[in-house]
């Protein structure tokens, strides 16, 4: 095993502790939860990619990359209601 693999080892073992809160917290605090695990996925598609030498593998990361953004949109579109503090906070 190379550097790169071992970065990717590293980097699918922080997902681990940011899904298990995310199914355990509340809306909003999951979503950042679940933004973070994009962006830490992201990462690890990039250095798996670079450990196999296959950096044609990449556009996948850019297309997860692009995946989890439109994807946190969205979630905010549909529960912008249940996610406003509103004026009292």
């Amino acid at each position: 095993m190379n550097q790169w693999l071992w970065a990717s080892t590293l980097l699918v073992a922080l997902e681990l502790p940011l899904l298990c809160f995310g199914a355990l917290a509340s809306r909003l605090d999951a979503f950042v939860a679940l933004q973070a695990a994009g962006g830490i996925a992201t990462m690890a598609l990039i250095t798996l990619a670079e450990g196999f030498h296959r950096t044609s593998y990449t556009i996948l990361a850019v297309v997860a990359a692009v995946l989890t953004f439109a994807g946190g949109m969205v979630f905010v579109r549909f529960f912008e209601h249940e996610l406003d503090p509103g004026p009292d906070e």
